[in-house]
């Protein structure tokens, strides 16, 4: 296993570190279902309290989300729409509510577990696009929240996938046009597997 150090999420550049969550793997060993994973296809940064389109804007500190205010690299994961777990990574220093929004993944292992919860019967039917999707398929609740990452229910892998920044799709956030012009910064990140 090549676990990803803590020192990667601990850097300072939210921007970067969504580029670099590009080609990981992401893992679950969560319920007694066995090890899912899926490579980590897209992304979306979220940079705290000067960040409009971020749950932290403002320095808004809530029992939600709190998590975000711990020193990187723990799950921070939110009920959207009453229905959706969101996976987000939390970056940064302990206090500066740096996070990724992992936007989408490409199922690689587990894959009959995965299936079973997307209730799916063939492996081409998955659908791994789209932050709801993520969690669906790995097994992630809001309840996971504040986990850490480097423990044994969810991890990231560095499986030597390099992505060259020129295949990087750059674009604007989705389903935050309440951030106004921060709803407009290129703050997402997709790649083609």
């Amino acid at each position: 296993m090549n676990n990803i150090e803590r020192s990667f999420y601990l850097r300072d550049d939210v921007l970067q570190i969504a580029k670099d969550l590009l080609g990981k793997y992401l893992f679950t060993n969560l319920n007694n279902e066995g090890i899912t994973a899926g490579i980590i296809t897209e992304t979306e940064a979220y940079a705290g309290i000067t960040d409009k389109a971020s749950h932290a804007y403002g320095d808004r500190r809530t029992s939600r989300t709190e998590v975000m205010y711990m020193e990187g690299g723990v799950a921070y994961v939110y009920l959207c729409y009453g229905i959706h777990s969101l996976f987000n990574i939390v970056t940064n220093k302990k206090n500066i509510p740096h996070a990724v929004l992992i936007r989408g993944i490409k199922p690689v292992e587990g894959i009959d577990t995965i299936m079973k919860r997307a209730n799916k019967n063939e492996e081409k039917q998955l659908n791994g696009i789209g932050p709801g999707n993520v969690s669906k398929l790995l097994g992630i609740h809001f309840s996971q929240s504040g986990e850490t990452l480097a423990g044994n229910k969810i991890w990231l892998e560095d499986r030597g996938i390099k992505v060259p920044a020129k295949k990087i799709i750059i674009g604007k956030r989705v389903g935050v046009d309440y951030a106004g012009e921060d709803a407009l910064l290129p703050y997402r990140f997709r790649i083609t597997i």
